[in-house]
C-alpha cells in the first residue's frame, strides 16, 4: 500500500522536515557606535593629517607680518595683516616669472630681521608654529614674500631718468609700486647686477620700505634668492573679507604697443571692404550657374 493511502509521511512533510531541521547561522551582532568624545580624537587626527598634507604639498595660508609688499599686500601697523593663500605645487612644474608675487625661504647672506621673530619659550614657539600654518601667526623667520623682477640670465639696474627699475636695457612698467605718503618717491639707485641661472632678483611693491635684493647681503649677488628657495605663488588674499582679491601678478617687462584706434580699426575695416567684391561674385557665378541649368532643361 502507498504511503498516501496508509497515511504515511508525504513529500511535503518530508520537505518540511527539512526545512525544520535545516541550521540558520546565529543573528550578527550589532556594532556598537562608538560616543562622540570616542570618535572626537579620530576626526581631530583625520583633520590635523589632511591640514599638514595640504600645507606641505598643495597650498598654504600666509600672514604678511611686514609692510614692504604695500598696498598689494597689507601688512602695516595699526592695519588687518592680510592672509593670503600661497600655491606650492605651480613651481613643480614652472619657474617663477617676472611680476610674480613670491613667498620664499630668506638666504644665509640675508638679514631676516624684516621677518616676525619666535619666541625663545619653546611652547610659546609651538604654538607660533602651528598657528602659521594656518594663518593664525606670522611665517617662519626665515620666510618672506618679494615681487620677481628679473630672473636668470638677465640684468638689472636702477634707475634711468623717469625713476624706473632697467633691464636688460628697458624700462620697467610697475603700477604696482607704491610710495608711503611723506617719504620719497624716488628710487635708490644700485649697481648692475648680471642675474645667473637658477636665481632671482626681488623687491617689495612699497619701494622705498624693503628689504630685498637690493640691500640684503650688502646688495650684488648676495642679494639674489635661489629659485630652489621658493615656496610657491601668492595667489589670493583669503582675509579679512573686506580684501577678498587676486594678487596681481603683472608683468613689468611686457611692452603693449597700443596703436591709435583708428589703426586699430584698420584691419577690419580692409577685411570688411574685401568681402563685399567676393559676396557679389559669389552671387553673380550663382545666378549665372542657375541660367545655364535652366537652359539645359
Amino acid at each position: 500500500m502507498s504511503d498516501v493511502a496508509s497515511g504515511g509521511p508525504t513529500f511535503e512533510d518530508s520537505e518540511d522536515a527539512v526545512v525544520a531541521g535545516a541550521t540558520h547561522p546565529p543573528p550578527r551582532k550589532s556594532r556598537r557606535k562608538r560616543s562622540f568624545w570616542q570618535e572626537l580624537p579620530i576626526l581631530i587626527g583625520v583633520a590635523l593629517v589632511l591640514v599638514f598634507l595640504i600645507q606641505t604639498f598643495v597650498g598654504r595660508v600666509y600672514l604678511i607680518p611686514s609692510q614692504s609688499m604695500e598696498q598689494t599686500l597689507h601688512g602695516c601697523a595699526g592695519c588687518v595683516g592680510d592672509r593670503v593663500l600661497v600655491d606650492k605645487m605651480l613651481y613643480d612644474f614652472t619657474h617663477p616669472a617676472p611680476g610674480e608675487v613670491v613667498v620664499f625661504k630668506g638666504p644665509d647672506t640675508w638679514d631676516h630681521s624684516e621677518a616676525a621673530p619666535r619666541s625663545d619659550n619653546v611652547l610659546v614657539r609651538w604654538l607660533q608654529q602651528a598657528g602659521s600654518m594656518v594663518g593664525l601667526a606670522a611665517p617662519d623667520e626665515e620666510d618672506f614674500v618679494k615681487r620677481v623682477i628679473a630672473v636668470g640670465g638677465q640684468t638689472v639696474r636702477c634707475c634711468d631718468s623717469s625713476n624706473h627699475v632697467i633691464v636688460d636695457g628697458k624700462a620697467l612698467d610697475e603700477p604696482y609700486v607704491y610710495w608711503e605718503p611723506g617719504r620719497s618717491t624716488v628710487q635708490d639707485s644700485f649697481a648692475e647686477v648680471k642675474v645667473p641661472d637658477g636665481y632671482l632678483f626681488v623687491m617689495g611693491d612699497n619701494r622705498n620700505d624693503s628689504r630685498d635684493s637690493r640691500y640684503q647681503g650688502n646688495g650684488g649677488v648676495a642679494g639674489l634668492v635661489p629659485v630652489d628657495n621658493v615656496i610657491g605663488k601668492a595667489r589670493f588674499v583669503v582675509l579679512p573679507p573686506s580684501r577678498w582679491q587676486g594678487v596681481g601678478d603683472h608683468n613689468p617687462q611686457a611692452t603693449v604697443l597700443s596703436a591709435p584706434a583708428w589703426q586699430q580699426a584698420v584691419p577690419v575695416g580692409v577685411a570688411f571692404a574685401a568681402a563685399w567684391p567676393v559676396l557679389l561674385l559669389g552671387r553673380g557665378a550663382r545666378r549665372r550657374l542657375r541660367t545655364w541649368r535652366e537652359g539645359r532643361r
